[in-house]
């Protein structure tokens, strides 16, 4: 019969340790952190801004203060577009003698037909902000205020380009 070696307390202690840390397990504190900063990161840059565009030269204004985050409209050299969505050729509606734009108008109507206002928002109408190039003709944007008028968007806001103050 052969006899067991009687451990000592402190090699217990250690047996028992090195049973309960041999296991590997998942670090959620290094994974709550990961995600933290992700949502932080996420949260930092969907802030209101204006979408830029290249093809887009912006007139410049002194005036301090934020716009809302509202149904955006630009208007390039080129084209129109309804929140990224291209809408209709500038060209084609140079030469048209007509003061409503039809694509724009049902664009509009769409967009509106999704948002829930209260009964006070829509006697007010719709808010939309137009980010033009500063050389469109006077009247491209006509007809543009027209249509917006005709969908209920009441409350226009006009993107430009923050000049500093001095």
């Amino acid at each position: 019969m052969i006899k067991k070696a009687k451990l000592s307390d402190r090699s217990k202690r250690m047996a028992h340790f090195r049973a309960l840390h041999a296991r590997g397990g998942l670090n959620l504190v290094a994974l709550m952190d990961i995600f933290t900063v992700l949502v932080f990161f996420l949260l930092i840059s969907s802030g209101t801004q204006l979408p830029s565009n290249k093809e887009l030269t912006l007139p410049t204004s002194v005036a301090t203060k934020v716009p809302q985050e509202t149904l955006v409209i630009t208007i390039t050299r080129s084209d129109i577009w309804v929140q990224g969505e291209k809408i209709i050729e500038i060209s084609r509606l140079l030469d048209s003698d007509t003061t409503v734009i039809e694509g724009l108008k049902e664009a509009l109507l769409f967009h509106a037909s999704k948002q829930r206002p209260s009964p006070t928002e829509a006697a007010a109408g719709h808010a939309v902000t137009i980010m033009g190039d500063e050389n469109i003709p006077y009247q491209l944007l006509k007809k543009i205020l027209a249509t917006c008028r005709q969908a209920n968007y009441t409350q226009i806001a006009f993107a430009a380009m923050q000049k500093a103050k001095g």
